[in-house]
């Protein structure tokens, strides 16, 4: 049996409904489309000073590399998910239809505080998703590799803040660990 160690944030959180099996964390910003967001009050989620790009533009690129694996699931690991209070469902659905459905939850739930999860560095709001969901196997796709612990820079894909995954070096390396996700027993 594995044994998991937690080291870093314990959240308060529900135990997920989902647990185990294969999982991608995935962030929006710097990766489904350029880091350049801002919320503005009454209007929502904008794209700044990125001339040429859309919010989302790079779903249909990421649904394409996970067509192959039917049973992988995605972890929302998105400053996205406080600004829509751990609502999942809505989350999901910005990413369309195929991806959505393949969306089980997100590291930031309703129930947390929501500026301890803020201040808390990225790699360890992942790990500590990982504690409690315990994935069978498990890597990200993020644009910050600031504050990942040592013991899980190794599972990071580190996308360019622009391009995101339509990056050719971040879309190799994330062909590499699906690949290597589904050759291992």
């Amino acid at each position: 049996m594995l044994h998991l160690f937690t080291i870093g944030p314990n959240f308060d959180a529900p135990i997920p409904s989902h647990m185990g099996g294969n999982v991608v964390y995935a962030d929006f910003d710097g990766m489904v489309h350029p880091a350049y967001v801002f919320w503005i009050r009454g209007v929502g989620p904008c794209l700044m000073n990125t001339p040429g790009h859309l919010l989302f533009e790079n779903c249909s690129l990421l649904e394409r590399e996970f067509e192959p694996y039917s049973d992988l699931r995605v972890v929302l690991s998105t400053s996205w998910a406080v600004h829509y209070r751990g609502s999942v469902r809505r989350l999901a659905a910005r990413l369309g239809p195929a991806l959505g459905r393949r969306v089980v939850g997100a590291t930031f739930h309703s129930r947390m505080d929501a500026a301890e999860f803020q201040s808390t560095p990225r790699g360890l709001q992942v790990w500590s998703d990982v504690c409690r969901r315990r994935p069978k196997s498990w890597f990200a796709l993020d644009d910050d590799g600031d504050g990942w612990p040592s013991w899980c820079r190794s599972r990071l894909v580190l996308t360019d803040p622009v391009l995101g995954i339509s990056d050719a070096r971040a879309r190799a390396e994330l062909r590499f660990r699906l690949q290597e996700m589904y050759s291992s027993p």
